[in-house]
């Protein structure tokens, strides 16, 4: 081809009969269900900035930010026995629900971006310095291996916040969420596994063709 020849322009897409165009333009009603989100993380960004400013009050000595503090992380702790002081554990406890907070955040951006892309159109990113690492190969199955894996990160640390403040909870709400902990482990592994399974097998088709 002459270094002076413009490339073929590529043709334009078949038009789609009626009922396939009106199916196929459904997707967009997944559009507000992903606004929707959008405000629920806007509503976690408002919540982690009450919690950590709560806790920086509390750090110089507001009674009532330490009040607040231990309702929201020593529920079962009546309000006569309410510590008067920011303790080691309090403080612990806070900032795990802070982390607690910002990986439900991540989970929402995985599943309004990657849904988004997957499932309703293309952003065009491609080429952009700040597209995530993990949209470049993003698809139904590894969104879903993503979502499982953010799902057990969060559960790890609820459980840890549990185990933290043991004193405060009966072995059975121990026992049920060290099980529910577990459930979320075995059901990744399965979904890693089936998304393994059918990675071979479409590799294997295509060496065959």
């Amino acid at each position: 081809m002459s270094p002076d020849r413009k490339p073929a322009p590529l043709a334009p897409p078949p038009a789609l009969r009626p009922l396939p165009q009106l199916i196929f333009m459904s997707r967009w009603l997944q559009l507000p269900l992903y606004l929707g989100l959008i405000l629920a993380q806007g509503l976690y960004v408002y919540h982690f900035w009450v919690e950590l400013v709560h806790l920086i009050e509390a750090a110089f000595g507001n009674g009532k930010a330490i009040a607040l503090l231990a309702e929201s992380v020593l529920p079962s702790v009546p309000e006569s026995a309410a510590p008067d002081k920011l303790t080691e554990t309090t403080i612990m406890l806070v900032v795990l629900g802070l982390i607690d907070v910002v990986m439900i955040s991540n989970l929402l951006i995985m599943v309004i971006v990657g849904g988004y892309e997957t499932f309703v159109s293309r952003m065009g990113l491609e080429g952009h310095p700040d597209q995530p690492e993990w949209l470049s190969h993003v698809n139904a199955s590894v969104l879903k291996v993503k979502l499982a894996t953010a799902i057990i990160g969060i559960s790890s640390i609820h459980l840890l916040k549990t185990f933290i403040n043991a004193a405060h909870h009966d072995v059975k709400t121990i026992a049920a969420q060290a099980g529910i902990h577990v459930a979320f482990l075995l059901s990744a592994m399965a979904i890693a596994y089936c998304d393994r399974l059918m990675a071979s097998a479409a590799r294997d088709d295509a060496a065959h063709l």
